[in-house]
């Protein structure tokens, strides 16, 4: 009744009560009565007058649910209201987009030139590098580890959507260096590619054109020309002790060069995708990404030519956008990925032609594997460059994946500022550690030889007495080794460090794949140390002799350039010897008839 007396009360104003009435004030009046009955709708129920025109309910999903749901099934925005004050507020796993907007159109469209309103926008470029100048001793903002959950049920991800026959899944990985044993093929154009199936049936030889793409002919040919690499090749630019078969490395590294082509995912939203983020310790990820975004001699435009696929995301923004605050759950990362993947392999026919094995990904946060597991393709065949390889996890996969050494950058702008050291007869500390408290390794150091022996150096954080007259940096630089232990995950950033101030790093953390293993002979510059042997750790550095200490200081410091990033990518510097890894362990999983 209330109602019809306020109706008659705005027909009486505005003039409109009789038969003759004009319609114009009478859909006035509609519109203002409706509109006030939202506004009064608005303060009196569970939510706001903005949720009624929020993007359709499909696009999005509540954390909460995410975390609590453990089917794979695509999750929808469950039905208003909203969740009350002590639940974990919703934010959507896709940034928004307007209603005529679909799935597909969001994720697969071009990159926008913004970040959505949903997510905190990317940092801004620092004004002056030296802002960053932070030491790692006091400085470790690492995420404690995740709770166990419940195996997930993996996405196997879409069928095929191709019409043509995709050549068989890769084999599992040959040993590293034992390339299968083949004729040398010899060159007959510019860039020979010899057919990949040796057979004598000229109608098999027929079918096997079709069934092998160009690509896969090329990278058949590339293994062969490695396998045959005869030895004692050598080049200046490499100091020979450091590899485990110089020979192999240079003819790999030249394949890489002539052949390998880069085709690099323009779907994702920012700033979940191509927002590399150049600071910090997980910049790794985000060097590799603009480098790889800016590079014209391996990233090619036509996907039909390419021998690898990037999907440039940041592990590092995941977590920054889409982790619910104290869950303890990867869920929603794993999520987003799991349906990012179901994605390109719906819209696009490369990933369906080998199931993913020809796919990478490059991340640095240390749950930058646990994401993968929702998804089986990715988690089993995508090559994984990340810098948590840990092997007794079953997700890291040895051979196939890649180990990304974890640097911490300081000053993005100069990312080689600072580093160098004293020489091997002039540095007084046997060892130097300091560090927080995290994982299972570190309180077994301190408890050991924190405070009972002046020839190691182990601390938790820097005691300020001593900081004060020499800072974390200063330490390494004066330290013979400098112990790298693990700290909730395998990897540590001092391994890194170490190298960039040429002190012998002591790693120290069973089952850790080390950065470019399959390359490298980390026993010429550095020592591994059991978990079980701590309390020998003195011991065991001590037993190696001055003349050996002393070429191993040598071997850190020859070492460096590969380690190191370039504004203006380098021959054999970090961001080369990434992606050789990475095309290294594709042609390890390619099988050569």
């Amino acid at each position: 009744m209330a109602g019809i007396h306020i109706e008659k009360a705005l027909s009486s104003c505005l003039g409109c009560g009789g038969a003759a009435g004009g319609w114009s004030k009478l859909l006035l009046l509609v519109a203002l009565v409706t509109s006030a009955a939202a506004l009064f709708a608005s303060f009196s129920s569970n939510f706001g007058v903005s949720v009624w025109f929020s993007a359709p309910s499909s696009l999005f999903a509540s954390n909460r649910d995410v975390v609590a749901n453990s089917s794979t099934e695509e999750l929808v925005l469950p039905s208003l209201p909203l969740p009350p004050a002590s639940s974990p507020p919703l934010a959507p796993l896709l940034p928004p987009a307007s209603l005529s907007q679909d799935v597909d159109a969001l994720i697969g469209s071009p990159v926008p030139t913004a970040p959505p309103a949903f997510f905190a926008p990317p940092p801004s470029p620092v004004k002056d590098a030296d802002d960053l100048e932070v030491y790692a001793g006091e400085y470790d903002p690492k995420m404690p580890p995740l709770e166990p959950e419940p195996a997930p049920t993996p996405s196997p991800g879409f069928a095929p959507v191709t019409t043509s026959l995709p050549p068989p899944m890769a084999r599992p990985p040959s040993p590293i260096f034992n390339f299968a044993d083949s004729k040398r093929s010899p060159p007959t154009t510019s860039v020979p590619i010899p057919s990949p199936i040796e057979t004598s049936n000229a109608a098999e030889a027929k079918a096997s054109s079709v069934f092998w793409r160009e690509t896969d002919r090329q990278l058949m040919y590339a293994k062969r020309e490695i396998a045959s690499a005869p030895a004692g090749l050598n080049d200046p630019g490499l100091h020979v002790p450091l590899f485990l078969n110089v020979s192999i490395f240079k003819r790999s590294y030249e394949m890489m060069e002539r052949i390998l082509k880069v085709y690099i995912y323009k779907d994702g939203p920012k700033p979940l995708f191509h927002t590399p983020e150049l600071g910090g310790i997980y910049a790794s990820e985000g060097w590799f990404m603009r480098l790889m975004e800016q590079n014209k001699q391996f990233t090619v435009k036509d996907p039909e030519k390419a021998h690898l696929f990037y999907m440039a995301y940041s592990s590092r923004q995941l977590r920054a956008h889409l982790y619910v605050p104290d869950s303890h759950t990867s869920r929603p990362l794993s999520i987003f990925l799991r349906d990012y993947v179901n994605m390109i392999s719906a819209k696009y026919p490369f990933w369906n032609r080998t199931r993913g094995a020809d796919h990478f990904l490059v991340g640095c946060h240390d749950w930058a594997t646990y994401t993968t597991r929702m998804h089986d393709e990715l988690r089993k065949n995508a090559i994984k460059a990340v810098c948590n390889a840990d092997v007794s996890e079953g997700i890291f996969i040895r051979g196939k994946d890649v180990s990304l050494p974890e640097t911490y950058i300081r000053a993005p702008k100069r990312p080689q500022r600072g580093i160098g050291g004293k020489a091997a007869m002039k540095r007084s500390i046997l060892a130097f550690f300091a560090g927080h408290m995290h994982g299972r390794v570190r309180p077994i150091l301190l408890r050991h030889w924190r405070g009972r022996d002046r020839d190691m150096r182990i601390y938790e954080a820097l005691p300020q007495e001593i900081a004060s007259k020499m800072s974390y940096v200063e330490h390494m630089k004066s330290s013979k080794f400098c112990i790298c232990p693990m700290g909730y995950e395998v990897n540590s950033p001092r391994i890194v460090e170490a190298i960039y101030y040429e002190c012998v790093p002591v790693v120290i953390a069973d089952n850790f794949v080390l950065p470019f293993e399959e390359v490298l002979d980390w026993s010429a510059f550095s020592v591994v140390v059991a978990e079980k042997d701590i309390p020998r750790l003195k011991d065991i550095l001590l037993g190696i002799s001055l003349g050996k200490y002393t070429t191993m200081q040598m071997n850190v410091k020859k070492l460096q350039k590969h380690f190191l990033w370039n504004v203006k990518p380098r021959k054999y510097d970090l961001f080369h010897m990434i992606l050789h890894s990475i095309w290294f362990n594709r042609l390890n999983r390619i099988h050569v008839r």
